[in-house]
């Protein structure tokens, strides 16, 4: 009888205690789930990842990419966030190595929980981290990638850039129509998808405005040494010389050139853009001109830009924003904005909303994407080295 009751009272406790545990929302069990799903959201904060080289040959686009973004996220963050939460930048250095831009993007979507990617700002990079974004359905939007092959990717891919397929023949025909450009010369990096894709973007636009191509020369990537590639045009007599590499071997080049007395400008796209075209050439690029899709145009910006301008410049001891800083800022404002709309942080949702975007008034320009999701930017801006300085050249109509 003593045991019957005994059983009755220590089954009655097992019973109670199992239904406050399962009843109550409090077991471990539960509290570890919702912070993992905490932990899955971003908790307070939404992580956007910088992908771009801080270090290494393309160290001067990723570090003024990273500034953009971060006066965008201060922006944001000081009026409030976004749905609730703020931004929060995750870094990472892949030193301009291909190896490592793949494995800095796994490491963002998987370690980090990114919901979203700023970078590369090269080409090359971008269309080998654009794959393991879109396996994920993370977003990656470039502010700096222009040649081809990038949002074909995926319907996760985006850019905010003047692509070199519009830049590249609008140049072509101010060369031929306003500098009276009859022929020229073609330098490649046959080893770098940006300029094996620039160089096929010019071919094209030069035999469209009728203008003769005297002699075609290539170069790998990292080379020192012109002196083959310039003896073979020096007595060619071009109007210019068409570039489609990075600034630094750019640099280089043209020292070569004046050396052996070749006296044709050069001209590029915005891999040329970067203080060390400068330092490498020196009073050899003088002349040498750059197409990109932004310049700080002070006396013609509107309020937007010129608050951007002015803000950068007080955050950079009085120095102006390139296209890399400006589309940067844009790049994480296009986010905010998509997420906004979607009233959603899942990239899954906010990717439609961004895909959306219509004449969208940002700091380097009016962007409106097309369906396949490509940019539309006009003007394009013509720089000049004059001085040691880029300076305006021109503007260029998109038509």
């Amino acid at each position: 009888m003593k045991k019957s009751k005994i059983w009755l009272i220590l089954s009655t406790l097992l019973i109670t205690a199992l239904l406050i545990t399962g009843c109550g929302g409090g077991g471990t069990e539960n509290k570890q789930a919702e912070g993992e799903k905490a932990a899955a959201d971003g908790g307070d904060t939404i992580k956007i990842g910088f992908l771009g080289a801080k270090t290494g040959g393309h160290a001067a686009y990723g570090v003024e990419t990273l500034k953009g973004m971060k006066m965008a996220v201060e922006d944001i963050n000081n009026a409030g966030g976004i749905l609730g939460k703020k931004l929060e930048i995750v870094e990472e250095d892949h030193g301009s190595k291909l190896s490592e831009g793949t494995t800095v993007t796994q490491k963002l979507i998987t370690r980090d929980k990114v919901v979203a990617i700023v970078g590369d700002p090269t080409t090359g990079i971008t269309k080998a981290a654009a794959p393991i974004a879109q396996q994920n359905k993370v977003v990656l939007i470039s502010a700096g990638a222009v040649s081809t092959g990038v949002v074909e990717i995926g319907d996760y891919i985006f850019r905010d850039v003047l692509v070199d397929a519009v830049g590249g023949p609008a140049v072509t025909k101010y060369l031929k129509e306003k500098l009276g450009w009859q022929k020229v010369v073609i330098v490649t990096s046959s080893n770098l998808d940006y300029s094996v894709g620039l160089t096929k973007i010019f071919e094209d636009a030069i035999a469209a405005n009728g203008i003769e191509v005297l002699e075609r020369v290539t170069y790998s990537e990292g080379d020192q040494n012109f002196s083959a590639q310039v003896t073979k045009i020096k007595d060619k007599n071009p109007d210019g010389i068409i570039f489609t590499g990075y600034y630094t071997e750019g640099g280089l080049f043209m020292k070569e050139a004046r050396k052996q007395g070749v006296t044709a400008p050069m001209v590029g796209g915005d891999g040329l853009l970067s203080d060390v075209l400068m330092k490498m050439g020196g009073e050899a690029v003088e002349g040498s001109m750059v197409y990109c899709g932004f310049a700080a145009d002070e006396a013609r910006a509107g309020e937007k830009t010129k608050k951007f301008i002015e803000a950068y410049k007080a955050g950079n001891n009085g120095a102006l924003p390139d296209m890399f800083s400006a589309q940067g800022y844009d790049a994480v404002m296009l986010l905010a904005d998509a997420m906004k709309a979607a009233n959603s942080d899942d990239p899954v949702k906010f990717r439609d909303e961004l895909a959306k975007t219509k004449d969208w008034s940002g700091v380097s320009g009016t962007i409106t994407f097309q369906e396949n999701r490509e940019p539309i930017k006009s003007p394009v801006y013509l720089l000049e080295v004059k001085d040691g300085k880029f300076q305006i050249k021109d503007t260029v109509d998109v038509i």
